[in-house]
């Protein structure tokens, strides 16, 4: 599903945000990310969803060698990858339906069944009734479950998330991530980038270590 094979990224000005990560991630695996900041953590997973492009290496998702997709083809490839972010980034003068709606809008979706997407992804992260407000009258954790809602709703087989838990609480940190395994248990593919060691040891998932760009841990569920 998700397979680096000797992955370097460097930056201009000779800064490697990666060097020779290799690892594998198969299809219905939800796997946890860590190490301290600056260590590669963000690099990769933008890697994964062609926000960037490794300097060296092969990294393939779903088969496909993004080494070779062209600039045309991102947009489809980043439909299969769902996206979750710390800061959410929502659109504030677009309603919690219009966010949500915006990826299906981009596919060229009809409204009947954009509709229909929106208030299923919204029932799953338990916001039917918030379809109308706009982000800023949210709390943090309701922002954060928009963006959830946001990253399914094209029902992607592959889900990475950023750092989805770095601004909430312990118990908000906590229904995030049941709601990640809730999506697990239904065939998705997860990798969760994150600091919060504590939660992560709670759930018994395998979890890759970056330290300042490299692979150095592995451990498995």
């Amino acid at each position: 599903m998700i397979h680096f094979d000797n992955v370097s990224k460097r930056y201009p000005g000779g800064h490697e945000g990666l060097s020779g990560t290799s690892f594998r991630i198969e299809s219905g695996e939800m796997a946890f990310l860590t190490g301290h900041s600056g260590a590669g953590k963000s690099t990769l997973l933008k890697l994964i969803g062609l926000l960037e492009r490794a300097s060296r290496g092969q990294v393939w998702v779903n088969e496909r060698n993004l080494n070779k997709l062209s600039n045309r083809d991102i947009p489809y490839h980043r439909r299969e990858v769902g996206m979750i972010f710390q800061d959410h980034r929502l659109l504030h003068d677009r309603t919690v339906f219009d966010n949500i709606a915006l990826p299906l809008v981009v596919a060229g979706i009809g409204h009947q069944e954009i509709r229909r997407k929106v208030r299923a992804a919204l029932d799953k992260v338990g916001l039917l009734n918030k379809e109308k407000v706009y982000p800023m009258m949210l709390s943090g954790g309701e922002q954060q479950r928009v963006g959830i809602a946001r990253a399914v709703v094209t029902r992607p087989p592959v889900i990475l998330a950023d750092e989805p838990t770095g601004n909430l609480d312990p118990e908000l940190s906590r229904e995030i991530m049941d709601l990640f395994m809730q999506f697990n248990q239904v065939g998705v593919t997860l990798l969760i980038a994150t600091h919060d060691i504590s939660l992560i040891e709670t759930l018994g998932r395998r979890t890759l270590v970056l330290r300042q760009g490299k692979l150095v841990g592995d451990t498995p569920a």
